[in-house]
């Protein structure tokens, strides 16, 4: 699958691209004009954001280069599974519509470590701030820029390094600038770009392999009959990476469900995967929450997020059937070293871009492009200055500081963890690998301790904060042990390698643990075990705030996104 070097801008695409970076800009400028001189004006957009912005901007928080190159170059290695990525959300999109909204509301807090802190004590909320701010810049940033830099580095031939510091500082500048309000409603108009772009690329990828017939449907079929790997090439390189795909000698590319030994998609993590990764990411992670934490009320918040489910429900279209695609085109690529062929396969949709595209639409997919990079890159930045200015700095630094300040220090902090992050990500090449499977594996190691003690704490009062503790640096002593045992004992389980597997046990030893030490411990204070920091079942009406009229109604709307979900999942069985 060799690159082509003629990936070359045409007026026209020049003025689509133009055109886009105009009215980001005036979006950012219109949105970010009001005065920020309090922090919540800042850092949470003053609690105005409308479900629609909400929603757009919690899904093109989550859409970058880990989907646009990883996802799809995960597709073309492993399959239809990868869609479970975004298929498995509705579990905890359903519990945050339902439970997590209304609780967290009602806490009024700034960020996830300031609830933490409130519920347990000072040790887990600087932990897990520390923790947030290491894992938003390896995980999130560093990533997302690399594969940034990558596509321009494979399209137009440019230096690694200077594209990921142009992507970066082209970036990251309106979070600077705007705060939550200017990214949130950035996102809006970035996500429209990005849906549009990605499905132009599908749609002509179909019409490639259907050859001289030019039909859509007619390359959905050859898709379909050469993944499911019957015949001919396809059948011989699936043979040949299976071992190194589920450890057995068959694999099912089109099944969601998986043995356990699969390395990215067992099927336990079906079941597990809300426990620990789903909740970490999609509730207590600061740049996604921070959206809902904005939102005017409960309502908006959680039409919010219904909003974000119907997007879950069509984003394997842009970022997964590509791979299949290029599965079905090129199936000799598979034949590579397995490192080397992972490594390849993250090239797979500059590929398509360079073969496929037309002048025009060139400048259409460089703007989503760009919009996937730049609204997780402001999203990230804004949160981790927010949990550094907040949980670090004013919590431990400067507690009398004043409004305006803090505004200051969460400018200032934006600007350096940018630059971490730029230098940080020019090294992610050197790690080899995929880079769908490098960031998955980082969620999995940071996720259980927090997601286990966060959930045990809101529903159990006698959940204390020694127990809490325990539970997390055992956590992350256990995650670290794991990984070291199975780099130095080849005779290691087989079900214990996919990462997914041990963010599942992780999360049951600390959930164990801080269950054990908190009975065995005194009680927590009731200033630590509140209606706002605990859930009371008698008190908390997740009926509130569910829609005057039927069309407004988020029960309506929230059962035909679980019924489309639950519909694709057993097609794909």
């Amino acid at each position: 699958m060799k690159g082509l070097q003629d990936f070359s801008l045409h007026a026209l695409d020049i003025s689509v691209f133009a055109f886009y970076v105009a009215a980001i800009c005036g979006i950012g400028y219109w949105a970010g004009r009001k005065k920020k001189e309090q922090s919540e004006d800042y850092f949470l957009a003053g609690r105005t954001l409308p479900w629609y912005v909400v929603g757009s901007s919690f899904i093109a928080s989550n859409i970058s280069t880990e989907h646009f190159i990883g996802m799809i170059g995960a597709a073309f290695v492993y399959g239809i599974c990868v869609a479970m990525s975004e298929w498995g959300n509705v579990v905890s999109f359903s519990f945050l519509i339902w439970l997590f909204i209304p609780f967290l509301l009602s806490a009024r807090v700034f960020t996830t470590p300031e609830f933490m802190e409130k519920r347990f004590n000072a040790t887990i909320r600087q932990f897990f701030a520390v923790v947030t701010i290491i894992s938003n810049i390896v995980a999130f940033l560093a990533a997302v820029l690399y594969g940034g830099g990558l596509a321009l580095h494979k399209l137009f031939g440019w230096n690694l390094w200077v594209s990921i510091v142009i992507i970066g500082v082209l970036a990251g500048s309106w979070t600077v600038y705007g705060g939550l309000r200017s990214v949130a409603w950035m996102d809006l108009f970035t996500v429209v770009i990005m849906i549009a772009g990605g499905s132009l690329v599908t749609i002509l990828g179909l019409y490639m392999l259907s050859g001289d017939s030019h039909s859509l449907v007619e390359g959905f079929r050859i898709m379909l009959e050469r993944n499911q790997a019957q015949s001919g090439v396809w059948k011989e390189v699936v043979a040949q990476n299976a071992r190194h795909i589920v450890q057995m000698e068959e694999y099912h590319r089109l099944s969601v469900v998986q043995p356990l030994t699969h390395e990215v998609s067992p099927w336990l993590s079906l079941v597990t995967a809300f426990l620990s990764v789903s909740l970490w990411y999609n509730v207590i992670n600061q740049f996604m929450i921070q959206r809902v934490l904005g939102a005017k009320n409960a309502w908006h918040a959680r039409m919010g997020i219904v909003l974000a489910g119907y997007m879950k429900v069509i984003l394997p279209f842009i970022v997964v059937v590509p791979g299949l695609i290029l599965f079905a085109a090129y199936p000799e690529v598979m034949r590579l070293p397995w490192q080397e062929m992972r490594m390849e396969a993250d090239k797979g949709y500059v590929h398509m871009l360079q073969t496929l595209l037309p002048i025009g639409l060139r400048g259409l997919f460089l703007a989503a492009l760009f919009g996937a990079i730049q609204s997780t890159v402001n999203a990230v930045l804004n949160s981790t200055s927010t949990v550094f200015t907040l949980d670090i700095y004013h919590r431990l630094l400067k507690k009398n500081a004043s409004e305006k300040h803090l505004v200051l220090v969460g400018r200032v902090s934006t600007v350096l963890i940018l630059f971490i992050s730029i230098f940080l990500a020019g090294f992610i090449n050197r790690l080899g690998g995929s880079l769908f499977v490098y960031i998955q594996s980082l969620y999995a190691f940071f996720a259980p301790p927090f997601a286990a003690i966060f959930l045990l704490g809101i529903l159990f009062k006698r959940i204390n904060a020694i127990g809490a503790t325990a539970a997390v640096f055992l956590g992350f002593l256990f995650g670290i042990a794991v990984k070291v045992y199975i780099q130095v004992d080849p005779t290691h389980p087989n079900w214990l390698a996919p990462y997914a597997n041990q963010s599942f046990l992780n999360w049951a030893i600390c959930a164990f643990t801080c269950v054990v030490v908190s009975l065995l411990t005194r009680p927590p204070s009731p200033c630590q075990v509140t209606d706002q920091l605990t859930i009371n079942w008698k008190k908390l009406n997740i009926f509130d705030d569910l829609g005057r009229r039927w069309y407004h109604s988020v029960i309506l709307w929230w059962g035909i996104f679980a019924l489309l979900i639950i519909a694709l999942v057993i097609v794909f069985w």
